[in-house]
């Protein structure tokens, strides 16, 4: 019988992203943990034991961010692998700025965070985010690397 808990760190986790739209713009931060350094991102993490998928979207973007939303939707699923050994099944929401000003709240894991329009995003991007692009302009949301 295999080592449970080996086993159990090489299972898939659950990543819960959201895109935050305002004004024509999204809400995209600066990474500074491990897991994607440097790269760019919406709000999101991992989604917790019996948690609705946008409950864990609402709770990230007021931990993270500080800022609360609406209108909480759907917009792709990818079995991301980029950063293996780490694999994540990944739910990328959309919902639109409810209230509240960007804060830095959890200055260990975002450097800082900004608004910023489709067109000009900073690079480099985490791995899961041009999915969400692709996925708007296109309507594809199933994304199996």
């Amino acid at each position: 019988m295999p080592d449970s808990t080996n086993s159990d760190q090489l299972r898939p986790k659950v990543g819960v992203g959201v895109m935050i739209m305002r004004d024509g713009k999204v809400l995209i931060g600066k990474r500074k943990s491990e897991h994607g350094k440097g790269e760019w991102a919406w709000p999101g993490g991992h989604l917790e034991h019996l948690e609705s998928i946008e409950e864990c979207a609402r709770r990230e973007a007021r931990e993270e961010a500080g800022v609360e939303i609406e209108n909480v939707r759907f917009l792709r699923l990818v079995n991301m692998t980029q950063y293996a050994p780490k694999h994540y099944v990944d739910i990328g929401l959309i919902a639109d700025w409810k209230s509240g000003e960007p804060q830095n709240l959890e200055p260990d894991k975002v450097e800082k965070w900004e608004w910023r329009a489709l067109d000009d995003l900073p690079e480099p991007l985490f791995a899961a985010e041009p999915y969400y692009l692709e996925a708007l302009k296109t309507g594809k949301n199933f994304f199996d690397s």
